[in-house]
């Protein structure tokens, strides 16, 4: 297995292939990533996203396949009933800046002002033309949620067609595991999953995963605290401050990466039974729940796969 690590889409990356010409194949990924970041990021002001979002209110964008695809992905969750994830959070997330340096707390009015900017339904899509177009301007689509699990699908395509013999994928988050482990004898990767209360490194539960995608949300990777109240990162698209919930993280084990996001993003601020129960209805889906008491819930069809765990229901 070759490997390298780069700092790309906010988080350390790393990439680990097996082939014989490893090193081409990882030059080649990262070419491919770069070009990924370029269509779906908020932070790149030349972003292909970022000239939606510009044009918000103004006129429709005609834009890339892969974006259009994402973006209706994006739209078709965030208006799901009792969904959390909101890809037109935008507005809100850069009004807090959780996870930089001048994170705040905006005042009240500004959180209201705010909310009327944040509907998905105002996300005007034409499948015709390929067009998108934010019905009023202030609007701002945030890909964050969704974009690394689209990213890691599109990374296992180009795994096939260069006839990569395995590889393991980690975006900051967000694991893919491809083919069979060269370094366990039943082929089975080994994915630790973060223990939210301790140093990063210290696992809660060991997952053995194979051609699946692994991808962690939790409370304790973003936040500050001011006034003796820390504010995390996941943010209710209901009332703009960061979710109440009792899950302090959340897992989702799935065949495609986008659909770790999507569960991740809509569920969390539900009960762990709920949770658990909602993903047991989805095929190739299954779920890690993690209390803020460190009680740890997992789906059922998960039980052979934990090496490590305290109950499962």
């Amino acid at each position: 297995m070759q490997s390298r690590e780069i700092h790309m889409m906010g988080t350390i990356i790393q990439l680990s292939v097996q082939h014989k010409y490893a090193n081409f194949v990882l030059d080649e990924l990262i070419i491919q990533m770069k070009e990924y970041e370029k269509r779906f990021s908020a932070h790149d002001p030349a972003s292909e996203l970022m000239e939606v979002n510009d044009n918000a209110g103004i006129r429709p964008v005609k834009v890339h396949p892969d974006l259009y695809e994402l973006i209706k992905i994006g739209k078709k969750h965030s208006i799901a009933k009792n969904s959390s994830l909101n890809i037109t959070i935008g507005p809100l997330v850069k009004a807090w800046r959780i996870g930089f340096k001048d994170a705040h707390v905006p005042s009240e009015k500004k959180i209201q002002s705010l909310l009327s900017k944040t509907k998905a339904s105002d996300i005007i899509l034409d499948d015709q033309e390929q067009t998108i177009f934010l019905k009023h301007t202030g609007m701002f689509i945030d890909l964050g949620a969704l974009a690394k699990g689209f990213i890691a699908d599109c990374i296992t395509q180009d795994l096939k067609s260069m006839n990569v013999q395995a590889a393991l994928i980690n975006l900051g988050g967000n694991v893919m595991t491809y083919g069979i482990s060269p370094n366990q004898e039943d082929g089975y990767w080994r994915i630790g999953i973060q223990h939210p209360f301790r140093p990063r490194g210290n696992y809660i539960a060991v997952l053995r995963a194979l051609n699946q995608s692994v991808v962690t949300s939790g409370i304790y990777e973003r936040n500050f605290t001011i006034n003796n109240q820390t504010y995390h990162h996941i943010l209710d698209p209901n009332t703009g401050y960061p979710i109440k919930s009792e899950i302090a993280g959340l897992t989702v084990v799935s065949k495609k990466s986008v659909d770790g996001e999507i569960w991740t993003g809509r569920l969390f601020g539900q009960s762990p039974r709920q949770i658990i129960d909602t993903l047991t209805q989805l095929k190739d889906v299954a779920g890690i729940v993690i209390t803020k008491n460190g009680e740890l819930y997992y789906s059922e069809s998960l039980k052979p796969y934990i090496i490590e765990s305290i109950s499962t229901f």
